[in-house]
């Protein structure tokens, strides 16, 4: 198998990187294409030595990584203290990315650092950004009009508190602000989930009356009193406490052309408050007149039972997780939540990621920044002919 992980809590950056490169030298072997390196705070100040221990140690093509808030390693999740986690695969051709804004002429943008010309076909672009100096949503529109049919899967740094304090690895360069990632080419096989962790409640109404995020009519009344109404006819008394305690969340239709919505339909986006005067609830994001919108609840069991079902009978041979950091012990009653689903879905694969400020998936063949996620990126070794 291509695919090679480990993880090590050892406090001491230079122990704990030896560990894990030690170990995923001894299942892989040297000179893979790609290395996923993410370390928690302890080990940020030495994150450019770390990733100069993997490239001496495996001789990688290409090391991409970040520093997180906690991070993901083979069977389990290590929230808030001193950890390393490193994934290893021969993914054949790739491209690595280092990626900015850049003003042009004091009037608009442009992004710096995607090839003019590729090789290959690419079929995924893993992607970690700094969320305080990367457009992330205006990039992925960019890469969406270019390459339609393109995933992007990956998240944003979590590890800084403000501006520069994130910290991103290419190579032996670590950056504190813009992307860096990995175009991945036809020699691997890359599936991507997103789990939302909604359920909708009542029926889908349209918005007829918004002022940019804020919901001012929906199906010709007041967008407060149709929560308050599909809440009671619909919710008991429990789903009602979670709602005031922030399970209030509104999906918002992707594909307005389908005659009906289930799983997959929506981007689902926070609901961050509400005017009882006039009536009005304000969102996470732009929802226009006319779109289709229903309201969710979010809950741990329902985060539960949307990650399962959502990987129930996929396959792979390792797997990539991006999981919000309002996951984890956050959300659910005990620790190693979204890695336990993983591995009782997929079996005991080679298995890296971290808790994202944001997490990066398609969702209804649409590349978005989420929250409150899991985006998970699925490999395969592709069949051999015959």
């Amino acid at each position: 198998m291509p695919f090679a992980a480990a993880m090590s809590e050892h406090p001491v950056t230079a122990h704990a990187v030896g560990e894990v490169a030690g170990q995923v030298l001894e299942r892989l072997g040297d000179r893979p294409d790609l290395a996923l390196l993410f370390v928690t705070p302890p080990h940020a100040g030495a994150l450019q030595e770390a990733a100069s221990v993997v490239q001496s140690v495996l001789h990688p093509l290409v090391v991409v990584g970040c520093a997180a808030e906690s991070v993901v390693g083979p069977h389990r999740e290590v929230e808030q203290s001193a950890a390393i986690t490193l994934l290893a695969a021969r993914t054949g051709p790739l491209v690595p990315l280092t990626l900015e804004v850049v003003p042009v002429d004091g009037e608009g943008a442009t992004l710096a650092g995607w090839p003019a010309e590729l090789a290959f076909r690419p079929q995924a672009v893993l992607l970690v950004a700094d969320p305080y100096s990367f457009p992330v949503e205006d990039v992925m529109d960019w890469i969406q009009q270019r390459h339609p049919a393109l995933a992007v899967v990956g998240g944003m740094a979590s590890a800084g508190r403000g501006p520069g304090g994130n910290r991103l690895v290419l190579g032996d360069t670590v950056r504190p602000s813009g992307a860096v990632g990995v175009l991945l080419g036809p020699g691997i096989e890359v599936e991507t989930v997103v789990s939302q962790g909604c359920r909708p409640f009542g029926h889908p109404l349209v918005v007829t009356r918004s002022e940019g995020n804020v919901l001012l009519e929906l199906a010709g009344r007041p967008a407060l009193e149709q929560l308050v109404s599909q809440a009671t006819e619909t919710l008991d008394e429990e789903e009602v406490r979670l709602l005031e305690s922030g399970g209030l969340h509104l999906g918002r239709v992707i594909d307005e052309h389908r005659e009906s919505f289930g799983r997959g339909d929506f981007l689902v986006r926070n609901v961050v408050g509400a005017d009882r005067s006039s009536g009005a609830i304000a969102v996470g994001d732009v929802v226009p007149v006319g779109t289709t919108v229903q309201f969710h609840l979010r809950d741990a069991q329902t985060a539960d039972d949307d990650l399962r079902a959502l990987l129930h009978g996929r396959r792979a041979d390792a797997a990539l997780l991006f999981t919000c950091n309002g996951r984890g012990t956050r959300l659910f009653d005990g620790p190693d939540h979204d890695v336990g689903v993983l591995t009782e879905e997929l079996g005991h694969i080679p298995l890296a990621g971290f808790f994202a400020a944001g997490e990066l998936g398609p969702v209804g063949g649409h590349n978005f920044l989420h929250g409150f996620t899991a985006s998970i990126a699925l490999v395969r070794d592709p069949p051999g002919p015959g």
